[in-house]
């Protein structure tokens, strides 16, 4: 269930080529800023040529020439970049703007050639164009062809994105100001080697920016002062291309941004027809430090004759990177590897999780001809918050209706289940629990686990002695801390749904005796053995009682507490003792039960 790679390759190599002969025109005074060493650099594995054809140019009342317009249009935005700032104009078309480009890795060369047809800006002033359009765009190459339909905006201020990449100077500024509004695109279609795909549209109400700190031109030098000696950067520039993501991360802004998905038909590596399909994505606002939640819909992988995955939805929860950036922004002048192996956890994005829902699994098993790996997921959540050096301290992590069918001949589990006449399961998993720094306790919510028609268990308790040390950078630091929690208390809920019958049922046929006979003899048996083991512990034959009444089925739910008599808890040294007496923790807790 692979798609054609063939095909697939030649979308990045487009979009690598596209950027690069972006950079193109500003090569030579980046040679003039960066070229340090006499020594003659080995002969590039990678090259790129390019050429633009314009035709015609129409500019209405433009206080920039033709000749000026046709040039940055060309590619000679960096050396026009003013004259581009304080664009007058009532309307300035463009009928056709051709880029070839050709690029070469190693042996293999490829040919691609962009087409923009019917470049419009309107009522231009000042650098800014009330509309801009594009009627169509035609991308041709080797490996695959693509072709899409309009695309717009308003109030394109044409010297506020140069200004953010440090084209023009900008008096200084450093607040976040529109660039555009209203983008549309209506989508598309892409073709090639046996891979056909329509593509949605997409659309956003509004983007923003500031002044980026580094220029684009002094990005491309630090990209090819890294490129010229990889194996022995220099730790200043280390620590420069560093607080300059981190400015990145904080420089946009954007609304809500709506994609409307695709649908791919094609062949997979083994020649199998197959259909790819995204109903829609939607990507959530991006603020500075704040990437956006990113939600897809309606994804299907379907291979004919062979089997399907397909997931109603996916959700990428939103990540803080506030942390990682104020400790970009406060690297030592001469970072080296040593700082970033201390300090990586600070680097950790606060991400929140993320989700999905309607997960369906039917595909051949890999490591059985004769086999199918068949599985559903209801839904699934993974929550994450309140990070402390990069650990969330509170974490939730569910699953629901997750549905399988067992197979023959798995592990010892899977055959226990099989032997009580289980070859299906539909169950649910939660683990939930949280640090409380005042209190310097951990609170587990909720470790539980349940069967439809089999029943549920869950634990809940209170960790003490819980300390900020647990997150501390230092690793010794951190594993004395957890040398040093205490269990304070610890609770277990059991609901009965099916599950002793089963269990019942198949220890009377093995004995060939009657359920209804065995049941109270073996509840008898369970409260008898209880009490003997908790000789001289308080509340034992209540707890005998309570567990011999939901074994012989008068109950359906049973709760047994366990809370330390002395604080803070049940220590670590409390535990290895146990494990020669396990006795040595009757008299340290109190115990609890009850069935209903």
């Amino acid at each position: 269930m692979v798609f054609n790679s063939t095909a697939l390759r030649a979308l990045p190599a487009l979009a690598a080529a596209c950027l690069l002969s972006v950079a193109l025109p500003a090569s030579p005074a980046l040679a003039q800023k960066t070229k340090t060493k006499t020594k003659t650099p080995p002969a590039p594995t990678f090259a790129v040529d390019h050429s633009v054809s314009i035709p015609s140019l129409d500019a209405v009342d433009s206080n920039v020439s033709d000749e000026v317009l046709t040039a940055i249009l060309s590619g000679a935005i960096a050396e026009n970049a003013d004259a581009l700032a304080g664009l007058d104009a009532a309307s300035i078309t463009v009928p056709e703007i051709a880029v070839a480009i050709s690029t070469r890795h190693g042996e293999t060369s490829t040919q691609t050639v962009f087409t923009l047809n019917d470049l419009v800006l309107t009522n231009v002033v000042d650098g800014v164009a009330t509309t801009i359009s594009l009627g169509s765009i035609d991308i041709s190459s080797d490996e695959a062809n693509a072709a899409f339909g309009t695309m717009s905006a308003a109030n394109f201020d044409i010297g506020g994105m140069l200004g953010v990449y440090g084209l023009v100077d900008t008096g200084g500024r450093t607040t976040i100001e529109t660039i555009y509004t209203d983008f549309s695109a209506s989508g598309g279609s892409l073709t090639g080697d046996g891979l056909e795909c329509n593509i949605g549209a997409v659309s956003g109400a509004e983007f923003k920016a500031r002044p980026l700190k580094t220029s684009f031109v002094d990005m491309m030098a630090l990209a090819q002062a890294m490129e010229d000696d990889p194996d022995s950067i220099d730790p200043a520039l280390i620590g420069h291309v560093a607080r300059m993501y981190a400015d990145i991360f904080t420089a946009f802004e954007t609304s809500e941004i709506r994609f409307d998905g695709m649908s791919c038909d094609g062949l997979d590596d083994d020649g199998q027809v197959m259909n790819f399909d995204i109903t829609g994505i939607v990507m959530g606002a991006m603020s500075p430090g704040i990437y956006p939640s990113i939600a897809m819909d309606g994804f299907s992988v379907v291979v004919d004759g062979e089997g399907e995955v397909t997931l109603d939805n996916l959700t990428i929860k939103p990540m803080d990177l506030s942390a990682a950036i104020a400790t970009l922004e406060n690297l030592p002048a001469n970072v080296d590897e040593a700082w970033f192996d201390a300090n990586a956890r600070l680097l950790v994005p606060a991400m929140d999780g993320f989700s999905f829902a309607g997960l369906t699994i039917d595909i051949p098993d890999p490591d059985d001809e004769d086999a199918r790996i068949l599985a559903n997921i209801g839904g699934f959540d993974l929550s994450l918050a309140n990070y402390v050096n990069g650990i969330p301290s509170d974490i939730d992590i569910s699953a629901s209706n997750v549905q399988a069918t067992l197979p023959e001949g798995g592990d010892e589990a899977i055959e226990q289940l099989r032997a009580l006449g289980i070859t299906e399961v539909d169950a649910s998993l939660r683990l939930a629990a949280a640090w409380d720094e005042a209190s310097e306790t951990i609170t587990i919510k909720e470790i539980s686990a349940s069967g439809v028609d089999l029943g549920t268990i869950a634990l809940a308790g209170t960790i003490a002695n819980a300390s900020a040390d647990l997150f501390a950078l230092d690793e010794n630091t951190a594993l004395m801390a957890g040398m040093s929690v205490a269990v304070k208390s610890l609770s277990m809920s059991v609901s009965d749904a099916g599950l002793v019958d089963l269990v019942l049922n198949m220890v009377a046929a093995e004995q060939g005796g009657d359920v209804t006979q065995l049941r109270p003899i073996y509840a008898d048996l369970a409260k008898g053995t209880l009490i003997s083991l908790l000789a001289g512990v308080a509340d034992a034959a209540k707890l005998g009682d309570a567990v011999g009444g939901f074994i012989k089925g008068e109950a359906k739910t049973l709760e047994i507490g366990i809370t330390a008599k002395n604080d803070p808890g049940l220590a670590m040294e409390d535990f290895i003792a146990a494990e020669e007496n396990p006795a040595s923790l009757l008299g340290k807790v109190n115990i609890s039960a009850d069935a209903r």
